[in-house]
């Protein structure tokens, strides 16, 4: 089985999270994706980190319907900061002897460097990076393959920043999930 993890924020989950999971699991051949929302993301602040358990809530609505997509909660149940290399060793641990694809969008490049045991994560994972609008792919290290995909230019900043305005944001994340920050007056 080959399977794809995407870690992320998801602050909120928008249409470009999902076409990307969906273009990777097509251009990969993938079997499933395994979305895994952070708890505390070690390189950001929390100011506009919307609560776990409420991202969590918008993943399982955003996902639900799709047999190929599922969610794990396991950085949120481990607490305190997410590292990649502890969420790797417990789906290691659940997926035993299945080819496991870590996908990032081309954003999270320029924190490689301050990765926890970056060294170790390329060893257990194949590494794949897709091209994302205004993060140009440079100086890519040997170990991680490139994805181009639909270049869809949709950000979580962009739409709390649109929610903080009172700006539109309908159609940038699904139907269910615009309810849903509207319902709970997330990003006000």
């Amino acid at each position: 089985m080959r399977i794809g993890i995407l870690g992320g924020t998801f602050n909120p989950i928008h249409i470009g999270h999902l076409i990307l999971a969906e273009e990777s699991r097509e251009k990969l051949g993938l079997d499933k994706i395994i979305f895994v929302p952070t708890n505390l993301p070690p390189h950001k602040g929390d100011a506009e980190v919307a609560a776990a358990s409420k991202r969590l809530a918008m993943l399982r609505i955003a996902l639900a319907g799709n047999r190929y997509f599922s969610v794990s909660d396991v950085e949120i149940r481990r607490k305190g900061f997410s590292y990649t290399i502890e969420t790797i060793r417990e789906l290691e641990k659940l997926y035993p002897k299945q080819e496991l694809f870590f996908i990032t969008g081309s954003d999270l490049l320029k924190y490689l460097d301050d990765w926890k045991d970056l060294n170790k994560i390329i060893k257990m994972v194949k590494f794949v990076v897709a091209r994302r609008p205004g993060y140009p792919l440079e100086k890519i290290p040997s170990y991680i393959s490139t994805l181009q995909i639909r270049a869809v230019d949709v950000s979580a900043f962009e739409i709390r920043s649109r929610i903080r305005r009172r700006k539109s944001f309908r159609y940038l994340v699904p139907e269910k999930v615009y309810k849903y920050i509207k319902e709970k007056k997330l990003y006000l």
